[in-house]
């Protein structure tokens, strides 16, 4: 093994005794010390010499360095102002790597990718995500629609299971559509706890969404078919009729029952039961009955 991997368990406790760095709670700061994971996160991104990489949360650099080692470019996204010298320590043999001072969720992505990106025609995003933000990172992502061909990150399995689930499982729900709309989902491998420091409470996937070009859909308004969706999962135990006679209070129960014959959907199916494509259908015939109203 090269001894000069930041992802090892020595050289992580050298690093941070070196700076005299403690983990904040409050950021879900776990460093990972397997190199091995590491270099499978990057083999799942399938990036080469010609990609660029954009990462969020590098902590000390140990996913950046491998990324650096198989990318043209990386740009990484830390808001902890406490690792940015330590960044600067451990990256400086890899000119080719930018760490940006921000907050991912209110950075200007898109601005950022156009810039430090201009000559670079496959991008990927490849990321550790702090459990704690790992669905408004991911909907940021998707919904801003950016230049990217995969986002490949490490999540809570819990949470990876339910974006790449499918109808009638336990898993799916409006995550699941929201991201299977942008993107195909599936997950990778698992990663176990024991891999990380300090060490979290539960186990970890590795996540691959791949950007579509075209969602498999069509809808007439986007925002709506979300609501929709939304709506028929807000109490996963009652009847699509039931939720979203709930939700769409200036219908009355009759006329949501005869909407869902209309897009041949039985009234007592559960949400977890509907393709996206039934729900696309529900949606372009509810918006019409919706806005007559």
């Amino acid at each position: 093994m090269n001894e000069k991997d930041i992802a090892t368990p020595i050289r992580t406790r050298a690093i941070l005794e070196k700076h005299g760095f403690t983990f904040k709670k409050s950021l879900g700061q776990n460093f990972l010390i397997d190199t091995n994971v590491l270099r499978r996160i990057v083999d799942a991104a399938e990036v080469t010499d010609f990609s660029g990489a954009i990462e969020i949360g590098p902590g000390i650099g140990a996913l950046t360095e491998q990324l650096a080692k198989r990318t043209k470019k990386v740009v990484a996204f830390e808001i902890d102002q406490r690792l940015l010298p330590i960044l600067k320590d451990t990256l400086a043999p890899y000119p080719h790597v930018k760490v940006i001072h921000s907050d991912v969720l209110k950075a200007d992505v898109k601005e950022v990718v156009e810039r430090e990106f201009a000559e670079v025609d496959d991008i990927a995003v490849v990321a550790n995500l702090p459990y704690y933000v790992t669905t408004p990172i991911l909907m940021k992502l998707l919904e801003e629609k950016l230049p990217v061909r995969a986002i490949v990150v490490m999540i809570q399995k819990e949470v990876a299971e339910r974006i790449a689930g499918g109808p009638n499982s336990k898993e799916y729900g409006s995550l699941s559509i929201a991201a299977q709309y942008y993107a195909e989902a599936e997950t990778v491998f698992n990663v176990p706890k024991t891999v990380f420091v300090p060490q979290p409470n539960v186990d970890s996937a590795i996540l691959r969404l791949t950007i579509r070009k075209e969602p498999p859909v069509t809808v007439k308004d986007e925002s709506f078919f979300f609501e929709v969706v939304r709506a028929s999962f807000a109490q996963r135990r009652k009847t699509i009729l039931n939720n979203l006679t709930h939700y769409f209070k200036e219908l009355e129960k009759g006329e949501v029952g005869n909407i869902l014959q209309l897009s041949g959907i039985d009234p007592k199916r559960r949400g977890e039961s509907l393709s996206m494509e039934e729900f696309a259908e529900l949606s372009n015939i509810l918006i019409d009955k919706v806005s007559t109203h």
